[in-house]
């Protein structure tokens, strides 16, 4: 459809077709001065244009604003309430994704305030978003959409809520994407990250902060199980580089403004609600489509492994996090003395092959997958991960409890509620 632009002015200016019956009308147009005023006519006929366009994009923009006013004030107060003795209110940061909508939900039942921030991005199907998002608002939590690098929207909602801590789980995810689109990495890992720190720091009072490194930080580390203290320097990703420049920069404001800050390593966390993205999602979709799955073997045909981790054993580590987070130092920006940092693993510590984990695919689902054995591109993957989880079991008691079989047959059940028969999906505890 053409333009209002296209429609005012022709494709190929000049060559408009002079009815030469019309002497009259030849005369004005060979007139030079008149040729003068029909310019200055055009010229203000398109800057009225222009001028009306711009007070229609900016009146749009006012009238579509997600954020600010007195009633959306009360909604964030309102969900920030804490609702048990000792609890505590928590801004949480990519709370319509996978782990933020379990951390929220979790946070909520046992009683304290919760405010998300998403800003819905459409890296994979926003509809499972906003789903998630009706689930949270049903449990009485409001989520902002708006994005990190948006330091009004965030200086707003530390205006409105003294949040007691932030736990921050908004991230451009994914190996692969980055070699498609890697400025979006930057964009949220990076920047998006050090605004957020930006506005903490200067909070009063500071918040204790929790955020979400990955596992994908040991790179091409070929020591197992992998610790918190190996080495973390030969990243194989610019998903992993950015992961890995949240935690020199977070240390760098723990150091100068007295943040406490704890970085969390996830390994390969799946269940319900997950994210499309990920082979045990797309390998479900794609065998109860009787679509071919690809399986990538790492060198000499070996099966790659991950350390699978259940997204309840996730949430148990998040909010044991939190809740020993200890206390952030600074003031208006000044530090008053030496705050926590710490850097946890949060695994399952049990890696299983990629072919098993199909195997309880086609178990669960009662379907045979067809397989596509493909040799591992250089796209970012590593062969395999293993956690070393005692540093957060001495810390704060984290545990996993669930094994790979009893956790798909969970995803399992709700993929089909939530996917194959349409009906309303409950989270699955």
């Amino acid at each position: 459809m053409p333009s209002i632009e296209d429609e005012l002015f022709p494709s190929t200016p000049g060559k408009f077709k002079i009815d030469r019956s019309n002497r009259q009308l030849h005369r004005c147009f060979a007139s030079t001065s008149t040729m003068f005023l029909w310019a200055l006519f055009l010229i203000a006929l398109t800057a009225s244009y222009l001028s009306f366009q711009s007070f229609v994009d900016s009146g749009s923009r006012y009238l579509t604003a997600s954020w600010g006013g007195i009633q959306w004030e009360k909604q964030v107060r309102t969900s920030a309430q804490i609702h048990r003795s000792g609890g505590i209110s928590v801004l949480v940061t990519g709370a319509t994704g996978f782990v933020g909508s379990h951390v929220s939900l979790a946070l909520r039942k046992r009683g304290d305030g919760v405010v998300g921030l998403d800003n819905f991005n459409n890296y994979y199907d926003p509809s499972l978003k906003r789903a998630r998002r009706s689930l949270l608002s049903s449990r009485g939590i409001f989520v902002v959409e708006g994005d990190l690098n948006d330091a009004k929207l965030l200086a707003k909602l530390f205006d409105v809520v003294a949040f007691t801590h932030v736990m921050h789980l908004a991230a451009q995810a994914g190996v692969r994407y980055a070699l498609e689109n890697p400025q979006s990495y930057v964009h949220s890992n990076i920047a998006g990250l050090v605004n957020l720190l930006e506005t903490c720091k200067s909070a009063n009072p500071q918040p204790a902060i929790v955020w979400a490194s990955s596992s994908s930080v040991y790179g091409l580390n070929e020591k197992v199980p992998f610790s918190e203290s190996d080495r973390t320097d030969q990243p194989a990703s610019l998903y992993a580089a950015t992961k890995k420049a949240g935690e020199e920069i977070t240390h760098t404001y723990n150091h100068i403004y007295g943040l406490a800050i704890t970085g969390l390593r996830f390994f390969t966390v799946y269940g319900p609600w997950g994210r499309p993205d990920m082979a045990y999602f797309s390998f479900t979709r794609n065998i109860l489509q009787g679509k071919p799955i690809t399986i990538y073997r790492g060198k000499n045909r070996v099966d790659l492994a991950r350390d699978f981790t259940y997204i309840d054993d996730i949430v148990k580590g998040c909010l044991g996090s939190l809740d020993s987070s200890g206390k952030s130092t600074g003031s208006g920006g000044k530090k008053r003395g030496s705050a926590p940092y710490r850097i946890f693993n949060l695994g399952n510590t049990s890696p299983v092959t990629v072919p098993i984990l199909v195997d309880i695919l086609e178990k669960h689902l009662k379907v045979k997958a067809k397989r596509n054995f493909v040799e591992m591109p250089g796209n970012g993957d590593v062969p395999f991960t293993h956690a070393n989880i005692s540093s957060a079991r001495n810390e704060f008691g984290y545990k996993p409890t669930t094994d790979l079989e009893t956790g798909l047959k969970k995803f399992v059940r709700w993929y089909l509620s939530y996917y194959g028969y349409n009906t309303k999906a409950k989270l699955v505890h």
